[in-house]
């Protein structure tokens, strides 16, 4: 079972289950990764915290996946991906070595990619196989960072973290053909936004989103977290530190940035950059 996300249940081999640790670097980037080896076979299961992403480093393989209650067998090369959303079963079975990174994502920093691609009720599309070279780059370079104890810095992890959960929202999503019902739509969700953009330097308290959505407090607050993956407050420090950092990187000095972003001082927003990047705003410009 996974342990505080930060490990995934596996049996590999007919072996006895096994918890396999995931390198991931300080922040809330939302993605951990390994590296693992299949000699025969590896059973694996998501939790509700985290969707699964298997890239093929091997050149080829044959290979009995099963994903859900899909099983199929075919040949892979490098490059080719499985996807196993958040509570789903996934196994994979090989007569051959098999190299694997296996990508873990937590739903809520997904969820709220995909509402900020404007593609908010976006699911993960299961799979168990394609092929994406595009995602595996990335997956490579948080291995390698990972493996190098994040000697490029911690920046360029979360950035290639955010870059990789972009691409899933992209290239591996469907949009349900009807919104579900206690759900928020995009529209409301665009209102917000703009409230919150137009109101940065202001107190933005969830009454007023509220109103936004016609809603009470109290309802809006569990449709929104249901719908984005966040509270609305953390969705508005999201937007807020968003804005903070797009002004740290024109020049502006901290003091001015937290003042023009709704941060009660500079010490305020240095707190919430390290915590949600892992670095210090001097490291952001």
């Amino acid at each position: 079972m996974t342990k505080s996300g930060e490990t995934i249940w596996t049996q590999c081999d007919d072996g006895p289950p096994t918890d396999l640790e995931t390198g991931r670097a300080h922040g809330e980037s939302g993605v951990s990764i390994l590296r693992m080896n299949v000699l025969r076979t590896a059973t694996f299961k998501a939790a509700r915290q985290q969707h699964l992403i298997f890239l093929q480093l091997s050149p080829h393989l044959r290979l009995e996946c099963r994903v859900g209650g899909s099983r199929r067998r075919h040949e892979a090369t490098t490059g080719s991906i499985a996807i196993c959303p958040a509570g789903w079963e996934s196994s994979v079975e090989t007569d051959m070595h098999a190299d694997f990174l296996v990508a873990v994502v937590k739903p809520d920093q997904f969820a709220l990619a995909a509402a900020e691609d404007s593609a908010i009720a976006a699911q993960l599309h299961e799979c168990d196989i394609g092929h994406d070279q595009t995602l595996l780059g990335l997956a490579k370079v948080l291995a390698a960072e990972n493996a190098a104890e994040y000697q490029s810095g911690l920046l360029l992890w979360n950035r290639t973290a955010t870059s990789f959960i972009n691409r899933l929202v992209l290239a591996h999503t469907r949009i349900p053909t009807a919104s579900s019902r206690g759900s928020l739509g995009l529209p409301v969700l665009n209102k917000i936004r703009d409230y919150v953009h137009a109101n940065l330097s202001e107190p933005i308290e969830v009454n007023d989103l509220a109103s936004l959505a016609g809603q009470s407090p109290f309802h809006f607050t569990r449709v929104f977290a249901r719908s984005i993956g966040v509270t609305p407050y953390r969705y508005v420090v999201h937007l807020r530190l968003r804005a903070a950092i797009e002004r740290i990187q024109r020049g502006m000095s901290l003091a001015e940035v937290a003042a023009d972003t709704g941060f009660a001082d500079q010490s305020h927003l240095s707190r919430w950059i390290r915590r949600v990047h892992g670095v210090t705003p001097s490291q952001l410009a």
